[in-house]
Protein backbone atom coordinates (compact mmCIF):
# COMPACT_ATOMS: atom_id res chain seq x y z
CA UNK A 1 0.00 0.00 0.00
CA UNK A 2 1.16 3.57 -0.83
CA UNK A 3 3.01 4.61 2.51
CA UNK A 4 2.40 8.75 1.81
CA UNK A 5 -1.18 7.97 0.84
CA UNK A 6 -1.75 6.44 4.40
CA UNK A 7 -0.08 9.29 6.01
CA UNK A 8 -1.79 12.20 4.05
CA UNK A 9 -5.28 10.21 5.51
CA UNK A 10 -3.60 9.98 9.29
CA UNK A 11 -2.30 13.21 8.94
CA UNK A 12 -5.55 14.47 7.87
CA UNK A 13 -7.23 18.01 9.02
CA UNK A 14 -10.40 15.88 10.25
CA UNK A 15 -8.31 13.82 12.39
CA UNK A 16 -5.93 16.43 13.92
CA UNK A 17 -9.18 19.02 13.85
CA UNK A 18 -10.74 15.94 16.66
CA UNK A 19 -7.15 16.17 18.01
CA UNK A 20 -7.42 20.15 18.79
CA UNK A 21 -10.48 20.05 19.95
CA UNK A 22 -9.63 17.42 22.53
CA UNK A 23 -6.02 19.37 23.14
CA UNK A 24 -8.59 22.69 24.00
CA UNK A 25 -11.04 20.86 26.42
CA UNK A 26 -7.99 18.83 28.18
CA UNK A 27 -5.95 22.54 28.71
CA UNK A 28 -8.98 24.15 29.85
CA UNK A 29 -9.41 26.64 26.82
CA UNK A 30 -12.31 29.08 26.33
CA UNK A 31 -12.45 27.84 23.00
CA UNK A 32 -16.78 26.76 22.61
CA UNK A 33 -18.96 26.05 19.48
CA UNK A 34 -22.65 27.08 20.65
CA UNK A 35 -24.91 24.16 20.57
CA UNK A 36 -27.50 26.35 17.95
CA UNK A 37 -24.47 26.42 15.30
CA UNK A 38 -23.40 22.53 16.09
CA UNK A 39 -27.42 21.64 15.26
CA UNK A 40 -26.92 23.67 11.68
CA UNK A 41 -23.67 21.44 11.21
CA UNK A 42 -25.26 18.25 12.23
CA UNK A 43 -28.54 19.39 9.24
CA UNK A 44 -25.87 20.43 6.78
CA UNK A 45 -23.64 17.41 6.93
CA UNK A 46 -26.55 14.95 7.24
CA UNK A 47 -28.54 16.13 4.09
CA UNK A 48 -25.21 17.01 2.07
CA UNK A 49 -24.45 13.16 2.51
CA UNK A 50 -27.42 12.00 1.29
CA UNK A 51 -27.33 14.46 -1.89
CA UNK A 52 -24.20 13.12 -2.80
CA UNK A 53 -24.98 9.61 -1.99
CA UNK A 54 -27.78 9.80 -4.11
CA UNK A 55 -26.06 11.01 -6.76
CA UNK A 56 -23.40 8.44 -6.97
CA UNK A 57 -26.26 5.96 -6.96
CA UNK A 58 -27.78 7.83 -10.26
CA UNK A 59 -24.51 7.44 -11.68
CA UNK A 60 -23.29 3.76 -10.72
CA UNK A 61 -24.08 1.25 -13.33
CA UNK A 62 -26.95 -0.85 -12.68
CA UNK A 63 -26.56 -3.34 -14.65
CA UNK A 64 -26.14 -6.92 -12.89
CA UNK A 65 -26.75 -5.46 -9.41
CA UNK A 66 -29.12 -7.96 -7.95
CA UNK A 67 -26.43 -9.93 -6.30
CA UNK A 68 -24.94 -6.68 -5.39
CA UNK A 69 -28.04 -5.45 -3.72
CA UNK A 70 -29.08 -8.96 -1.80
CA UNK A 71 -25.33 -8.54 -0.25
CA UNK A 72 -25.52 -4.63 0.77
CA UNK A 73 -29.19 -5.78 2.27
CA UNK A 74 -28.15 -8.19 3.89
CA UNK A 75 -25.33 -6.18 5.59
CA UNK A 76 -27.51 -3.15 6.21
CA UNK A 77 -29.32 -5.15 9.13
CA UNK A 78 -26.90 -7.23 10.04
CA UNK A 79 -23.71 -5.36 10.64
CA UNK A 80 -25.45 -2.30 13.03
CA UNK A 81 -27.32 -5.69 14.79
CA UNK A 82 -23.97 -7.33 15.61
CA UNK A 83 -21.83 -4.27 16.93
CA UNK A 84 -25.63 -3.40 19.06
CA UNK A 85 -25.96 -6.49 20.27
CA UNK A 86 -21.87 -7.14 21.75
CA UNK A 87 -21.87 -3.73 22.81
CA UNK A 88 -24.79 -4.40 24.63
CA UNK A 89 -24.60 -7.71 26.21
CA UNK A 90 -20.70 -8.43 26.11
CA UNK A 91 -19.67 -4.84 26.82
CA UNK A 92 -22.58 -4.45 28.73
CA UNK A 93 -23.37 -0.67 27.86
CA UNK A 94 -26.67 0.99 28.18
CA UNK A 95 -28.54 1.19 25.04
CA UNK A 96 -27.84 4.61 24.20
CA UNK A 97 -24.08 4.26 23.93
CA UNK A 98 -24.34 0.59 22.38
CA UNK A 99 -26.60 2.41 19.54
CA UNK A 100 -24.16 4.95 19.12
CA UNK A 101 -21.65 1.82 18.63
CA UNK A 102 -23.64 0.32 16.28
CA UNK A 103 -24.23 2.89 14.15
CA UNK A 104 -20.63 4.19 13.50
CA UNK A 105 -19.57 0.38 13.27
CA UNK A 106 -22.54 -0.42 11.03
CA UNK A 107 -21.69 2.33 8.25
CA UNK A 108 -18.73 3.19 6.54
CA UNK A 109 -15.85 5.03 6.16
CA UNK A 110 -15.53 7.20 3.17
CA UNK A 111 -11.52 7.21 3.53
CA UNK A 112 -11.41 3.16 3.37
CA UNK A 113 -13.50 2.70 0.69
CA UNK A 114 -11.37 5.20 -1.08
CA UNK A 115 -8.07 2.92 -0.21
CA UNK A 116 -9.48 -0.39 -0.51
CA UNK A 117 -11.04 0.41 -3.54
CA UNK A 118 -6.94 1.77 -4.58
CA UNK A 119 -5.67 -1.51 -3.39
CA UNK A 120 -7.79 -3.34 -5.60
CA UNK A 121 -6.82 -1.62 -8.49
CA UNK A 122 -3.05 -1.76 -7.39
CA UNK A 123 -3.51 -5.79 -7.17
CA UNK A 124 -4.90 -5.72 -10.75
CA UNK A 125 -7.95 -6.40 -9.08
CA UNK A 126 -10.44 -3.76 -9.49
CA UNK A 127 -14.25 -3.04 -8.37
CA UNK A 128 -17.29 -3.22 -10.31
CA UNK A 129 -18.50 0.38 -10.89
CA UNK A 130 -21.77 -0.15 -9.36
CA UNK A 131 -19.92 -1.09 -5.76
CA UNK A 132 -20.01 3.09 -5.62
CA UNK A 133 -23.64 2.57 -5.27
CA UNK A 134 -23.68 0.20 -3.17
CA UNK A 135 -21.36 1.48 -0.65
CA UNK A 136 -23.67 4.87 -0.40
CA UNK A 137 -27.12 2.33 0.29
CA UNK A 138 -24.52 0.87 3.40
CA UNK A 139 -25.21 4.68 4.70
CA UNK A 140 -28.74 3.26 5.84
CA UNK A 141 -27.47 1.08 8.32
CA UNK A 142 -26.86 4.31 10.78
CA UNK A 143 -30.74 4.41 10.72
CA UNK A 144 -31.02 0.80 11.17
CA UNK A 145 -28.88 1.25 14.51
CA UNK A 146 -30.65 4.24 15.86
CA UNK A 147 -34.06 1.74 15.35
CA UNK A 148 -32.60 -0.85 17.01
CA UNK A 149 -31.88 1.68 19.97
CA UNK A 150 -35.21 2.87 19.92
CA UNK A 151 -36.60 -0.23 19.37
CA UNK A 152 -34.35 -1.61 22.53
CA UNK A 153 -35.38 1.32 24.50
CA UNK A 154 -39.41 0.59 23.69
CA UNK A 155 -39.05 -2.76 25.56
CA UNK A 156 -36.79 -1.24 28.70
CA UNK A 157 -38.37 2.36 28.96
CA UNK A 158 -41.56 2.37 27.03
CA UNK A 159 -40.12 4.68 24.90
CA UNK A 160 -41.63 5.69 21.50
CA UNK A 161 -44.76 3.36 22.54
CA UNK A 162 -44.77 -0.10 22.27
CA UNK A 163 -46.10 -1.59 18.94
CA UNK A 164 -43.38 -2.28 16.23
CA UNK A 165 -44.89 0.09 14.07
CA UNK A 166 -45.04 3.27 16.82
CA UNK A 167 -41.31 2.78 16.52
CA UNK A 168 -40.39 2.84 13.03
CA UNK A 169 -42.54 5.57 12.69
CA UNK A 170 -40.59 7.33 15.35
CA UNK A 171 -37.77 6.51 13.41
CA UNK A 172 -39.18 7.53 10.04
CA UNK A 173 -40.32 10.70 11.44
CA UNK A 174 -36.51 11.58 12.83
CA UNK A 175 -34.52 13.87 11.07
CA UNK A 176 -31.75 11.97 10.40
CA UNK A 177 -33.69 9.46 8.10
CA UNK A 178 -35.58 12.87 6.63
CA UNK A 179 -32.04 14.24 5.78
CA UNK A 180 -30.31 11.18 5.16
CA UNK A 181 -33.08 9.60 3.07
CA UNK A 182 -34.58 12.82 1.79
CA UNK A 183 -31.21 13.79 0.73
CA UNK A 184 -30.17 10.53 -0.87
CA UNK A 185 -33.74 10.77 -3.01
CA UNK A 186 -33.29 14.18 -4.59
CA UNK A 187 -29.77 13.52 -5.34
CA UNK A 188 -30.22 10.69 -7.53
CA UNK A 189 -32.96 12.28 -8.99
CA UNK A 190 -32.52 15.81 -9.65
CA UNK A 191 -29.84 15.23 -12.45
CA UNK A 192 -26.41 16.49 -12.60
CA UNK A 193 -27.28 19.68 -14.02
CA UNK A 194 -29.13 20.50 -11.38
CA UNK A 195 -26.89 18.80 -9.19
CA UNK A 196 -23.85 21.64 -10.22
CA UNK A 197 -26.32 24.40 -9.21
CA UNK A 198 -25.82 23.63 -5.27
CA UNK A 199 -22.69 21.98 -5.41
CA UNK A 200 -20.90 24.80 -4.20
CA UNK A 201 -22.53 24.41 -0.83
CA UNK A 202 -23.03 21.10 -0.52
CA UNK A 203 -20.04 19.53 -1.56
CA UNK A 204 -17.35 22.68 -1.66
CA UNK A 205 -18.50 23.40 1.62
CA UNK A 206 -18.47 19.89 3.39
CA UNK A 207 -15.28 19.66 4.02
CA UNK A 208 -14.66 22.54 5.78
CA UNK A 209 -17.88 22.17 7.78
CA UNK A 210 -17.03 18.59 9.04
CA UNK A 211 -13.27 19.78 10.29
CA UNK A 212 -15.33 22.09 12.91
CA UNK A 213 -17.70 19.52 13.78
CA UNK A 214 -15.14 17.46 14.33
CA UNK A 215 -13.91 20.31 16.45
CA UNK A 216 -16.40 20.11 18.65
CA UNK A 217 -16.94 16.18 18.81
CA UNK A 218 -13.31 16.28 19.76
CA UNK A 219 -13.79 18.75 23.32
CA UNK A 220 -17.00 16.83 23.54
CA UNK A 221 -14.91 13.42 23.35
CA UNK A 222 -12.36 14.94 26.02
CA UNK A 223 -14.84 15.89 28.29
CA UNK A 224 -15.71 12.89 28.90
CA UNK A 225 -12.50 11.08 28.65
CA UNK A 226 -12.81 9.04 32.16
CA UNK A 227 -16.18 7.11 30.84
CA UNK A 228 -13.70 5.85 27.81
CA UNK A 229 -10.86 5.47 30.35
CA UNK A 230 -13.61 2.84 32.12
CA UNK A 231 -14.19 0.72 29.04
CA UNK A 232 -10.62 1.57 27.36
CA UNK A 233 -9.42 -1.80 27.22
CA UNK A 234 -12.89 -3.60 25.87
CA UNK A 235 -13.42 -0.39 23.37
CA UNK A 236 -9.47 -1.59 21.85
CA UNK A 237 -10.35 -5.37 21.70
CA UNK A 238 -14.11 -4.39 20.19
CA UNK A 239 -12.46 -1.98 17.43
CA UNK A 240 -10.06 -3.88 16.65
CA UNK A 241 -12.37 -7.85 16.64
CA UNK A 242 -15.31 -6.28 15.91
CA UNK A 243 -14.34 -4.90 12.40
CA UNK A 244 -12.58 -8.24 11.20
CA UNK A 245 -15.28 -10.03 11.62
CA UNK A 246 -17.78 -7.70 9.61
CA UNK A 247 -14.79 -8.07 7.07
CA UNK A 248 -14.63 -11.71 7.04
CA UNK A 249 -18.19 -12.47 6.77
CA UNK A 250 -18.99 -9.60 4.32
CA UNK A 251 -16.44 -10.98 1.86
CA UNK A 252 -17.53 -14.17 2.58
CA UNK A 253 -21.10 -13.35 2.01
CA UNK A 254 -20.05 -11.53 -1.37
CA UNK A 255 -18.18 -14.09 -2.95
CA UNK A 256 -21.14 -16.61 -2.24
CA UNK A 257 -23.38 -14.48 -4.27
CA UNK A 258 -20.86 -14.31 -6.94
CA UNK A 259 -19.26 -11.10 -6.65
CA UNK A 260 -15.59 -10.64 -8.35
CA UNK A 261 -12.29 -10.72 -5.59
CA UNK A 262 -12.26 -6.91 -6.21
CA UNK A 263 -16.36 -5.90 -5.16
CA UNK A 264 -16.24 -8.65 -2.34
CA UNK A 265 -12.95 -7.01 -0.87
CA UNK A 266 -14.03 -3.68 -1.46
CA UNK A 267 -17.16 -4.64 0.40
CA UNK A 268 -15.58 -6.54 3.02
CA UNK A 269 -13.29 -3.30 3.27
CA UNK A 270 -15.50 -1.10 4.04
CA UNK A 271 -17.82 -3.97 5.78
CA UNK A 272 -14.89 -3.36 8.83
CA UNK A 273 -14.80 0.39 8.26
CA UNK A 274 -16.55 2.34 11.33
CA UNK A 275 -17.88 5.95 10.05
CA UNK A 276 -16.31 9.29 11.93
CA UNK A 277 -17.83 11.66 9.22
CA UNK A 278 -21.32 10.61 8.55
CA UNK A 279 -23.10 8.17 11.85
CA UNK A 280 -21.88 11.02 14.79
CA UNK A 281 -24.41 13.73 13.69
CA UNK A 282 -27.17 11.51 13.64
CA UNK A 283 -26.71 9.76 16.74
CA UNK A 284 -25.88 13.09 18.48
CA UNK A 285 -29.29 14.05 17.12
CA UNK A 286 -30.99 10.99 17.96
CA UNK A 287 -29.57 9.49 20.97
CA UNK A 288 -27.57 13.23 22.43
CA UNK A 289 -27.34 11.01 25.64
CA UNK A 290 -24.63 8.42 24.12
CA UNK A 291 -21.37 9.27 25.11
CA UNK A 292 -18.93 10.36 21.96
CA UNK A 293 -15.67 9.70 24.16
CA UNK A 294 -16.44 6.14 23.78
CA UNK A 295 -17.94 5.58 20.23
CA UNK A 296 -16.05 8.21 18.34
CA UNK A 297 -12.83 7.81 20.10
CA UNK A 298 -12.55 4.01 19.26
CA UNK A 299 -13.82 4.92 15.68
CA UNK A 300 -11.07 7.53 14.76
CA UNK A 301 -8.70 6.53 17.16
CA UNK A 302 -8.29 2.96 16.65
CA UNK A 303 -10.51 1.43 13.78
CA UNK A 304 -9.63 4.32 11.85
CA UNK A 305 -5.69 4.12 11.66
CA UNK A 306 -5.79 -0.27 11.98
CA UNK A 307 -7.22 -0.27 9.05
CA UNK A 308 -5.23 1.79 6.47
CA UNK A 309 -1.97 0.39 8.56
CA UNK A 310 -3.29 -3.32 8.34
CA UNK A 311 -7.06 -4.31 7.68
CA UNK A 312 -7.20 -4.01 3.80
CA UNK A 313 -4.23 -5.54 3.07
CA UNK A 314 -4.98 -8.63 5.79
CA UNK A 315 -8.95 -8.53 4.11
CA UNK A 316 -8.09 -8.79 0.72
CA UNK A 317 -5.95 -12.02 1.88
CA UNK A 318 -9.06 -13.18 3.15
CA UNK A 319 -11.00 -12.08 0.15
CA UNK A 320 -8.14 -14.20 -2.03
CA UNK A 321 -9.22 -17.33 0.29
CA UNK A 322 -12.31 -16.57 0.24
CA UNK A 323 -12.37 -16.98 -3.57
CA UNK A 324 -10.57 -19.64 -3.40
CA UNK A 325 -13.06 -21.80 -0.91
CA UNK A 326 -16.14 -20.33 -2.67
CA UNK A 327 -15.57 -19.68 -5.96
Amino acid sequence: MDTALLIENLVSPLTLAFLLGMVATLIKSDLEIPEPVIRIFAIFLLFSIGLQGGRELAQADLSNLAAGLGVTGFLVFALPLSAFLIARYILKFDIRNAAGVAALYGSVSSVTFVVSRSYADGQGTPMEGYVTGLVALMELAILVALFYGRLWLSKVEGAAGGSLGAILMETLRGRGLVLLGGGLFIGAVIGERNFERVEPFFVDLFRGVLVLFLLEMGMTAARQLGAFAKVGAKMVVFALAVPLLHGVVASGVATLAGLPIGSAFVLGAVAASASYIDAPAAVRATFPEANPGIYLTSSLGITFPFMLLAGVPLLYEVARLWQQVLG
